[in-house]
């Protein structure tokens, strides 16, 4: 099972919406698609934005960018900005 869960991330990403038609995202596909999105990002050289990295404890690239949009880190951007 995957922690955190789809609809969490999906919680975490609409906190900010008031009604859902301001929500950012709207299906799983949604998420998938920025975290891919994000982990191409680091692959490319980025920094990525948690804070528990180690030498001795690598994190892919996949898993940086999960942790970082459950905690809020980043944002998805709606498709007209």
């Amino acid at each position: 099972m995957l922690h955190p869960s789809y609809t969490e991330l999906m919680q975490v990403v609409n906190s900010e919406a008031e009604t859902p038609e301001e929500a950012v995202v709207n299906s799983r596909y949604s998420i998938v698609l920025a975290t891919a999105k994000r982990a191409r990002q680091i692959i490319g050289g980025e920094m990525a934005l948690i804070d528990d990295l180690d030498e001795k404890h690598e994190i892919k690239p996949l898993s940086a960018a999960v942790e970082e949009l459950a905690t809020n880190k980043i944002q998805i951007l709606p498709s007209d900005e």
